[in-house]
């Protein structure tokens, strides 16, 4: 595994700790349990934001064709980051808001504002509940993204060693085309020298006929006229 995949898994796990957080968050009435909450997500969003830009410096080492991809990922993560930072402060304004509500109203309408509270609360439960189950469907986005883009990246592995042993097979058989051309070669200039010395032993069968027979035409022709003239 890559360093870049590992800070994208980080990354992942740490969105869906802050949207668990800050869910809870809104959901929670103690202020002991605010404050950890905060401090825990406090700590985190720092963390989110240099885990993206250590993926970001991993990004600039890519190739063109792997950094353009990887670049609109790391959009999408920021942005998402972005949105959490923002409903976090929201939170907090919001429970402050509250605090401070409970705090200046008397007693006589303390009733009413507990209802209106408890339909606030309710309603924070179901915003709450919507924004974790998005969340959950970004978070299985982004994860589903990394895998076809793995499957992508596999495609493209495999496509590039099938080019390389194309390659290879055609270099081969270009090497394969020379040996044959200079083969071919050498079997005419074989061919050209047998006949060149079949030519030459004919010829010296030629001449070899030919003396022999002015030989004997030598030997029996004065034979021959001495007798005639007696």
């Amino acid at each position: 595994m890559s360093l870049l995949e590992q800070y994208e898994q980080q990354y992942a796990t740490l969105i869906a700790e802050i949207t668990a957080h800050i869910g809870r968050l809104q959901q929670q009435n103690n202020n002991s349990e605010r404050h950890d909450l905060c401090s825990k997500i406090d700590s985190s969003l720092p963390e989110a934001q240099e885990l993206l830009e250590q993926m970001g410096l991993e990004v600039r080492e890519l190739n063109p064709g792997l950094r353009s991809s990887f670049n609109g990922k790391l959009q999408v993560a920021q942005a998402e980051l972005k949105r959490l930072q923002a409903e976090y402060r929201l939170t907090k304004d919001k429970q402050r808001s509250q605090a401070n509500t409970f705090t200046t109203l008397d007693l006589g309408d303390s009733y009413e504002d507990v209802s209106i509270s408890t339909d606030q609360r309710q309603r924070l439960l179901d915003n709450s509940e919507r924004i974790e189950r998005t969340g959950n469907r970004l978070t299985e986005g982004y994860r589903v993204a990394l895998e076809t883009e793995q499957l992508g990246a596999q495609v493209l592995n495999d496509l590039h060693h099938q080019r390389e042993t194309l390659q290879g097979a055609r270099a081969r058989l270009r090497e394969t085309n020379a040996e044959l051309g200079r083969a071919s070669r050498t079997l005419n200039t074989m061919m050209l020298r047998a006949l060149r010395e079949k030519v030459v032993l004919y010829g010296v069968g030629v001449c070899f006929v030919v003396a022999v027979g002015v030989s004997l035409y030598l030997t029996f022709a004065p034979s021959s006229s001495s007798t005639a003239s007696s």
